[in-house]
């Protein structure tokens, strides 16, 4: 059984956030268990290195590192993340329980509208080492007028792109890891080194050294 984390960027219930991952945690297929993180609000700001941080902070980290992949939806606020999921986000960078967990984001708005917070969390995932799931995240825009009595998106074009990206999301987690290129290797690919055609040609004692390579 796969187990996803389901997190919110609004605090408020009633968003279409929150609205769209009670959904996905409704519609998950048989073989996912999808469950929605609903401790945001109780959250104390931010202490580095706190070494006995609050029972909301250690539950939090206890719920990551028991799941296979956490699913983030977020709003934007003044153009990034909101502050009550960055500090979420620091709290796990800080506790290390990110470190190479698979990360996938919905998007639930029109293009232009959430730039700044994908960005935001995409560059925060980056620093805390997870493994983003890039086929697994999608962006489905939708009306909060979809939004039933029980906070369930009744939107079908959501329901499916869930099951889509739920089932993406195992794809990803069966595959296996590429093993990362070593620094110089990196590095090469993106400055390769190119022989100069005018090298003036370096002889010991008459010859060629092996190193030199072979005369253009």
């Amino acid at each position: 059984m796969t187990r996803v984390l389901l997190i919110s960027g609004s605090t408020r219930d009633g968003s279409l956030h929150t609205a769209a991952l009670r959904t996905a945690a409704r519609y998950a297929p048989p073989e996912i268990t999808a469950v929605r993180y609903d401790g945001l609000a109780d959250l104390p700001a931010f202490v580095p290195g706190d070494p006995a941080p609050a029972l909301a902070v250690t539950n939090l980290r206890r719920r990551v590192l028991d799941t296979d992949a956490v699913l983030f939806c977020t709003p934007e606020y003044a153009g990034s993340l909101p502050g009550s999921l960055k500090n979420l986000l620091d709290w796990l960078v800080d506790g290390g329980e990110l470190t190479g967990r698979p990360a996938a984001w919905l998007s639930v708005v029109a293009p232009g509208q959430d730039d700044g917070a994908r960005t935001g969390l995409e560059s925060v995932l980056g620093h805390a080492g997870a493994r983003l799931l890039r086929p697994a995240c999608i962006r489905v825009p939708l009306e909060i007028g979809t939004v039933d009595g029980e906070g369930i998106v009744t939107d079908p074009r959501l329901h499916v792109a869930l099951q889509d990206m739920l089932h993406a999301l195992m794809r990803c987690l069966a595959e296996p890891q590429a093993r990362p290129q070593p620094s110089w290797q990196a590095h090469s690919s993106v400055y390769p080194v190119l022989q100069r055609q005018d090298a003036p040609s370096f002889r010991v004692g008459g010859q060629r050294p092996p190193w030199a390579g072979p005369v253009s």
